[in-house]
């Protein structure tokens, strides 16, 4: 069966280019690679991840809100709790809008804004998502063994495909 091959790109739609660079290769580390007059292609230099800045004519220019149907957020992946409380650090430093890191049933979560109030998170594996991860890696877990594996860990999470 043919399935895609992992994530290719992101391209968010902004109010400024020049902002949002700033923010993006400020903040995150990224590198400007290419700028087409409309779009900036910035690529992340350790992990590949590129991320298109478009400007549209046409845009409205409001400000995101995860409450229009579309984008909810951005999910990067951090190595560990404690790398996320250096990014919360990083992040007073910066003056970047954040929420404190939550901890969830399925990982560690800081959430942040970027200057058009896009909503980005930075999120770390716990114990029960990397047995989660490991399990299906191996091609051959049902609903049954994940609806399993929620139960056996008390995640109180609602199934998948039921509700």
């Amino acid at each position: 069966m043919v399935t895609f091959a992992g994530v290719d790109h992101v391209s968010l739609t902004v109010s400024d280019l020049d902002t949002s660079q700033d923010f993006y290769t400020a903040v995150l580390d990224f590198v400007l690679v290419l700028d087409v007059g409309y779009g900036r292609i910035l690529m992340h230099p350790g992990t590949g991840f590129t991320l298109s800045l478009m400007k549209h004519d046409k845009a409205r220019g409001d400000a995101f809100t995860e409450l229009t149907t579309g984008l909810d957020h951005l999910g990067l992946t951090a190595a560990s709790r404690a790398d996320l409380e250096e990014w919360e650090r990083r992040f007073d430093d910066l003056g970047v809008t954040y929420t404190p890191i939550r901890d969830m049933e399925f990982g560690f979560h800081l959430n942040f804004r970027d200057p058009d109030n896009i909503a980005l998170e930075l999120s770390a594996p716990n114990e029960h998502l990397i047995a989660a991860k490991k399990a299906l890696a191996d091609g051959r877990t049902s609903q049954a063994d994940i609806d399993a594996f929620i139960e056996e860990h008390e995640l109180d999470l609602p199934q998948a495909g039921k509700g």
